[in-house]
């Protein structure tokens, strides 16, 4: 009994030594940089990347577009891949990409989750008869039961505490895809009042890709970007470290918008057409609802609302109570690594925009009913340099622009510079592009990164960013500057992965009389070692926070994630987090696995501790069921939150269910 006991506290204190998680989004939250402004843009490379995983591409028969889907490649690796696959011929096995030098472990893994090694074949776009026989269905159904009751569960809320979505899709490999989305938050009301039909929120697509000269056609719901974003860019967002690649590239994406946001997407029909000669042509047109906050005589749009949610008379009563028009255009001509394209949008708003401009800051807000924009992007790649750039105005012919470049300095290591300019007169209601301040306006800054891979299996990255606003922004009372830093490295030994990131931030921001501008300085660390094998996964976390703004504010985490597969239909993770920070000022974000298409990365602020329970079985090939049970306990209040979000306990429980059904 004795030796039992001994093996069961080795095997433990073993699990909290060393950690690693095979799941892409552990490895990419290892090396990314995540904050409150940035969720948005890791919320739609996990909404995309996790469609990839469910209808991942074959390498060997991929196309540099199905390459380009990989938000994570830079120019330089697709090109890398390709020339590969035609000296060489077919890719045998994963393992083979070490080949590559361009190819990082960390990409080698990742390409892992979204490709597969396959023997080429004869493709052509499948017959009615093959889709019937080849298609495969994918019915998903989430839920999420909370444990506790916010205020707004007993009064004030118009729906029941839950919840839940439907997730249909019918894939044809790259060929055709077409789905259906029915999303509820808790709080909404479900098949009764405004929601008489059901859901809160619908999406439904059809997407058909290489079709003669035909690319891309969608029609529902979709998502587009046509040169840097500048102009139309909702599809994806680009970060300051994995998504920044996919920022060099030229020409138009289309995809099928399948999240369970209702906000930020268009409705219509999309299509991309080689119209021969090196020349792609893609047009849209769109016409949706959108939800705003009306003026008092509701004959204007005071605030765009874009958070989806209709839990309150309020929010209710702000739900699909506006309509725009989209309409647009994007040429591209690309020949001998040259690219040149030209972008134009219309947009129309069935109510003027009038933003409240007695907050100064809002002055140059976009107003009024009809806005247009147009831009033109240029670019040149080689073999070890990468150029893009695209230059916009809009209908106060105000102008924006942004230029990238990346060159391969040695095998080892590779830069990457970024200028843009935005004028605090420029906007567009569709377009955003990296950006320190989230909107491609009033911002104008040079970024500068560097990846150095001295061996295959150590990465190190590094960036700079100096900013400067020139008009006044929230809590900015006057022309300020940001400068925010990054460094980052990551090393793989057999079975074991150390990584670790520190960031420093500063922003200037309003004193508390307003009188002047004093900085509001970050600085976040994390340290993880990690291990696995056949069997164990696991992962062990340290974050530390510390801010000085008006005052100084300290933070810090300890995590543990550890992961089993009992046996083989069987897989659990046990996840857990002390935490203990001053104040909001100093919280930690902290990545938890959640159900699939469910990104989850919550902060933490106060005192308290983070567990939970998560488990996934396979019920032989075509089911497979999910449980996750989370509880937070405070250790420094007697209530959570405020408002109608305020529960009167000091923990919160909260249980989610997933059941997945795949057949042909």
């Amino acid at each position: 009994m004795k030796r039992f006991t001994y093996t069961l506290i080795y095997i433990w204190l073993s699990t909290l030594t060393y950690a690693q998680q095979q799941n892409w989004e552990g490895m990419i939250d290892n090396v990314g940089v995540t904050e409150a402004a940035e969720s948005e843009v890791w919320e739609s490379m996990f909404d995309v990347l996790s469609d990839l995983e469910e209808h991942p591409i074959n390498l060997n028969t991929a196309t540099r577009e199905d390459l380009e889907r990989l938000p994570f490649l830079t120019n330089q690796q697709i090109e890398d891949l390709q020339a590969y696959l035609y000296q060489y011929g077919n890719i045998q096995s994963m393992g083979e990409l070490s080949m590559i030098p361009s190819l990082d472990q960390l990409r080698i893994e990742l390409l892992s989750h979204f490709t597969y090694i396959a023997t080429t074949d004869e493709r052509h776009f499948p017959t009615w008869k093959e889709l019937a026989q080849n298609g495969q269905h994918d019915l998903l159904l989430t839920a999420k039961v909370p444990f506790y009751k916010r205020q707004g569960d007993q009064n004030g809320y118009l729906g029941y505490p839950y919840r839940y979505s439907l997730r249909y899709t019918f894939n044809h490999d790259d060929y055709l895809k077409a789905g259906l989305i029915g999303a509820q938050d808790s709080g909404e009301p479900f098949l009764k009042g405004d929601n008489a039909y059901g859901f809160d929120h619908y999406s439904y697509y059809l997407v058909l890709r290489k079709l003669g000269r035909l690319k891309t056609l969608a029609l529902g719901h979709y998502k587009i970007r046509a040169g840097l974003g500048l102009v139309v860019n909702n599809e994806l967002g680009f970060g300051k470290s994995m998504i920044l690649p996919s920022l060099l590239r030229s020409g138009s994406t289309i995809r099928a918008y399948s999240s369970r946001s209702s906000a930020n997407y268009l409705q219509g029909a999309a299509a991309t057409v080689d119209l021969g000669h090196n020349i792609d042509l893609t047009g849209f047109l769109s016409w949706r609802y959108i939800d705003g906050t009306l003026s008092k005589y509701q004959q204007a749009i005071v605030t765009l609302v874009k958070n989806g949610y209709h839990r309150t008379p309020t929010e209710m009563s702000k739900k699909n109570n506006a309509s725009q028009t989209a309409a647009g255009i994007h040429l591209a001509w690309q020949h001998n690594g040259f690219h040149l394209g030209a972008t134009m949008l219309y947009t129309h708003l069935s109510l003027p925009l009038q933003p409240n401009t007695a907050q100064r800051y809002r002055n140059f807000y976009p107003a009024g009913n009809h806005f247009w924009n147009a831009s033109t992007d240029y670019g040149y790649t080689c073999r070890r340099f990468t150029f893009s750039g695209e230059t916009a105005i809009n209908d106060r012919h105000a102008i924006a622009t942004i230029h990238v470049a990346n060159v391969q300095l040695t095998s080892d290591i590779q830069l990457t510079a970024l200028q843009r300019f935005y004028s605090y007169r420029y906007y567009t209601l569709l377009g955003q592009s990296f950006s320190d301040g989230g909107y491609t306006q009033n911002e104008s800054g040079f970024y500068i990164g560097m990846t150095w891979h001295p061996r295959r299996n150590f990465t190190l990255t590094a960036y700079t960013d100096i900013v400067y606003f020139p008009w006044l922004r929230y809590q900015v009372s006057n022309a300020s500057h940001a400068w925010d830093n990054s460094l980052a490295f990551s090393w793989k030994k057999k079975h074991f992965t150390f990584s670790g990131r520190y960031r420093f931030r500063t922003r200037e921001k309003d004193d508390t009389q307003k009188t002047t501008l004093i900085d509001d300085a970050t600085h976040r660390m994390r340290l993880s070692v990690a291990y696995t094998d056949g069997f164990w996964t696991s992962k062990t976390q340290g974050d530390f926070v510390l801010n000085h703004y008006k005052q100084s504010s300290r933070g810090w985490m300890v995590s543990q994630d550890i992961g089993c597969q009992p046996w083989k239909p069987l897989q659990l993770f046990l996840h857990g987090a002390w935490f203990h920070t001053d104040d909001y000022a100093s919280r930690i974000y902290s990545y938890e696995r959640g159900p699939r298409y469910d990104f989850y990365f919550p902060s933490f602020y106060g005192h308290g501790i983070r567990y939970g329970l998560l488990a996934q079985t396979n019920l032989g090939r075509s089911w497979m069921l999910l449980g996750r049970l989370s509880t937070t306990d405070y250790f420094d209040r007697d209530h959570i939150s405020s408002g109608l979000q305020r529960i009167n306990h000091s923990s919160m429980t909260d249980f989610e269910l997933q059941i997945r059904w795949k057949f042909h």
